[in-house]
């Protein structure tokens, strides 16, 4: 494990700031910010063995406090097909994955982990992102990928079954990846075969890939930030009814404590009762609101989302959805911190009139949307080596690349790719 993951690990499971953990050990912020970045940076500098021996020896003393944190079951066993099954421990075992992940994920090492592997990522409605990441992250394990999209080029256009199709695909594949329009489908797809089975969105369910790498992301901000995300306050905006990563992410984010979550929506896009249910059981302060400008007074992290029109059934309308439900660069400015994270799944509609995400947040610092779609790789990554059994081996498989890796990947990133 390297001084990066080892660390961040151990903050993870202590529940700590960087400040924190500092002073616990009784060093300076700056000594363990040095410590705490990648291997490759010139910036690094190694952790000195007795910190390490203490950090141990905390570890090995406390006791880890879970005290109002949901725990639940994984009934789909070696499947994912929701965030039921977590709980904060296992949750934060698989982003501790995907921080091994990191320097695959940003093209430092390469692994074969998953070589001769086979994915067979079978999406049934249109995806650029999460299509070509769970692709990129299954081939940066040595896997090959087959790729088939839409109805028209699946035999299911002919009337075969979702058992028998995954049935099927199962003697092909060693993993499947599924979206499907229909609420249920992709469980359907898991119940037929002992192959593991991803959910990659399953009409207005849940997307839970998605939520992990928000939740990722959420969680390395905040690290960089000096932030816990127990009692922070979180604002979901725009459409919450089928919207089906903020369905995902709001379980997650229910393992933690103490959270103000505030929904922004017209009254034909709330939240399901649900949902908001299930929040507050967990402890949480819920509020609603239709009025995004005083909503977001105060976030720590802003959450939209894009109207999912595609989902509308005959009788619904976009009636209240105005442009005052728009996050710009003048409301962030008027009412969002230096240091609120304004994050988005993707795609943002940025038609006129969508009144989605402006794209006049493309060079403020608080957008985090292009450090979700990166983290998405390293955390589809841990995934796919956790279901397949692989996690353990892929620290002592790592090889230097060999090609040019860019040292930034848009001229809008702040910090060069190889030091995030």
């Amino acid at each position: 494990m390297s001084q990066q993951v080892f660390l961040r690990d151990a903050m993870r499971r202590l529940n700590y700031t960087r400040d924190a953990l500092a002073q616990r050990i009784g060093v300076s912020r700056r000594a363990l910010d040095s410590w705490l970045l990648p291997d490759e940076s010139p910036e690094m500098r190694k952790m000195p063995d007795i910190a390490q021996r203490f950090v141990l020896e905390i570890l090995k003393g406390v006791s880890v406090d879970t005290q109002g944190v949901h725990h639940g079951n994984n009934e789909s066993g070696h499947h994912l097909l929701s965030v039921d099954g977590y709980t904060r421990d296992s949750v934060e075992d698989l982003l501790r994955v995907a921080d091994i992940m990191q320097p695959i994920a940003r093209r430092q090492k390469t692994t074969r982990v998953l070589e001769g592997a086979v994915l067979a990522n079978l999406f049934f409605e249109a995806s650029t992102r999460t299509r070509l990441s769970f692709s990129s992250a299954f081939a940066r394990l040595g896997g090959s990928v087959c790729d088939t999209t839409g109805f028209t080029f699946s035999s299911m256009a002919k009337g075969e079954s979702i058992h028998d199709t995954s049935r099927v695909i199962a003697g092909y594949a060693d993993a499947i990846v599924v979206r499907h329009p229909d609420l249920g489908a992709v469980a359907e797809f898991a119940r037929a075969t002992h192959v593991p089975v991803i959910n990659a969105g399953d009409g207005p369910g849940e997307h839970p890939s998605q939520a992990l790498l928000d939740l990722y992301t959420i969680q390395r901000e905040f690290s960089r930030l000096d932030k816990l995300i127990d009692g922070a306050h979180i604002v979901f905006a725009g459409d919450l009814k089928y919207g089906r990563t903020v369905h995902s992410l709001s379980k997650l984010l229910a393992l933690y404590r103490n959270l103000r979550i505030t929904l922004v929506s017209p009254e034909s896009l709330m939240l399901p009762p649900h949902l908001v249910e299930y929040l507050a059981n967990h402890g949480h302060h819920v509020e609603q609101s239709h009025d995004l400008q005083s909503a977001l007074k105060g976030a720590d992290v802003v959450y939209a989302t894009r109207i999912q029109k595609e989902r509308f059934g005959q009788e619904e309308t976009l009636e209240g959805y105005s442009a005052d439900f728009q996050i710009n660069q003048a409301l962030v400015n008027a009412t969002c911190g230096p240091h609120t994270l304004i994050m988005h799944p993707l795609p943002r509609d940025s038609r006129p009139g969508a009144n989605d995400l402006s794209v006049d947040l493309n060079n403020d610092s608080r957008l985090a949307i292009f450090k979700q779609t990166d983290n998405g790789i390293a955390v589809r990554m841990a995934i796919f080596a956790t279901l397949m059994g692989v996690q353990d081996q892929v620290q002592h498989s790592l090889r230097e690349v060999g090609w040019r890796v860019p040292v930034y990947l848009g001229p809008e990133d702040e910090v060069p790719y190889r030091d995030q």
